[in-house]
């Protein structure tokens, strides 16, 4: 009958569509893998689908998460940032140490200042001077890295309960318990996502990465939007500063030693490309997402932490294999 023939008509492109969907959307490779990882685990062991380890998962999360959110931003123009965990280990100490003299909100507008000074002079150095970001990055890591440990004397802050770790205070939604600290990521995540796909500045962030010399002579002052990105990083990690308060009341200068990776991995394992101007935070949240939920799971399997290492650097290398196929293809 005839009903055969346009079967058989429509399943080659119905199979190219989907192939070349994967290719194109960055987004649906990483969601694959967290239902994937969801199903494996929640399968293995008994717990992980309770929701007092959903929830564990998710405050797990929140200061990787968003330190994530400034690393995306950076990624898409093509650059790297190797220093963010740096910036909001320093402004936690700044948090912890001005707060005692001068008041929480003064505190916290402190450490605003601070992280964006630091965010201001890595986009300064980038577009002034033309350096490489990996460089200028690496640099600076070292630097505030060293004066973090000047500052706090090599000694950990006790900090009070009250508006510095109000991030850690949990609340309840229904049977389900969070922290508000899981609310402000979820925020930093809405409001970076509006900006990048609804506002002429994100439009412009992915033209910068995607060709600078194109974004100039387009019109379009990449300079200035390469400092404002680097900016926006820093106000990124004075909120992470303030998460990790409210995650751990303890500001420690040894505190979050591999944020800076750990950032990186979940922008990759996300679908943001490495070489800038393609992904976004969505794909960012769902990695780090993977990266919670891969730990969790391990952990629950009785898995050593240096296996979980592992695991998480071959998903890496993956997801950075599947990004330059996607490259060749587009080409």
């Amino acid at each position: 009958m005839s009903t055969d023939a346009p079967a058989t008509n429509a399943s080659s492109p119905v199979r190219r569509l989907s192939s070349d969907q994967i290719l194109r959307e960055p987004l649906l490779g990483p969601l694959v893998a967290l239902v994937l990882a969801i199903v494996i685990f929640s399968s293995v062991t008994d717990s992980f689908l309770n929701p007092q380890n959903v929830s564990l998962i998710l405050q797990q999360s929140v200061v990787v998460g968003i330190l994530a959110v400034g690393q995306t931003l950076i990624i898409l123009t093509s650059g790297i940032d190797l220093s963010i965990g740096a910036i909001a280990v320093f402004g936690s100490i700044v948090l912890a140490q001005s707060a005692g003299a001068n008041g929480p909100f003064v505190a916290l507008g402190s450490t605003l200042l601070v992280c964006v000074l630091f965010g201001a002079i890595n986009g300064g150095l980038v577009t002034m001077l033309r350096l490489p970001p990996f460089i200028v990055t690496l640099g600076t890591f070292t630097a505030i890295q060293a004066a973090t440990r000047l500052l706090a004397g090599s000694e950990t802050y006790r900090v009070e309960q009250g508006p510095l770790t109000f991030l850690g205070t949990s609340f309840r939604l229904g049977s389900f318990s969070t922290t508000y600290g899981v609310v402000a990521m979820l925020l930093v995540y809405l409001v970076v996502w509006y900006a990048l796909s609804q506002t002429a500045w994100g439009k412009h962030v992915y033209a910068v990465g995607g060709n600078r010399q194109a974004a100039d002579l387009s019109g379009i002052k990449s300079g200035r939007v390469l400092v404002s990105v680097y900016i926006t990083t820093g106000v990124i990690a004075a909120i992470a500063a303030w998460a990790a308060l409210g995650r751990i009341p303890n500001a420690d200068p040894n505190a979050y030693q591999n944020a800076n990776l750990e950032s990186i991995t979940a922008v990759v394992i996300g679908g943001t490309s490495l070489f800038g101007g393609r992904g976004g935070v969505g794909g960012t949240l769902v990695g780090t997402l993977i990266v919670g939920v891969l730990r969790n799971g391990l952990t629950q399997a009785g898995v050593d932490n240096l296996y979980q290492n592992i695991a998480t650097g071959i998903l890496v290398i993956v997801a950075v294999a599947v990004d330059q196929f996607a490259r060749r293809r587009s080409q």
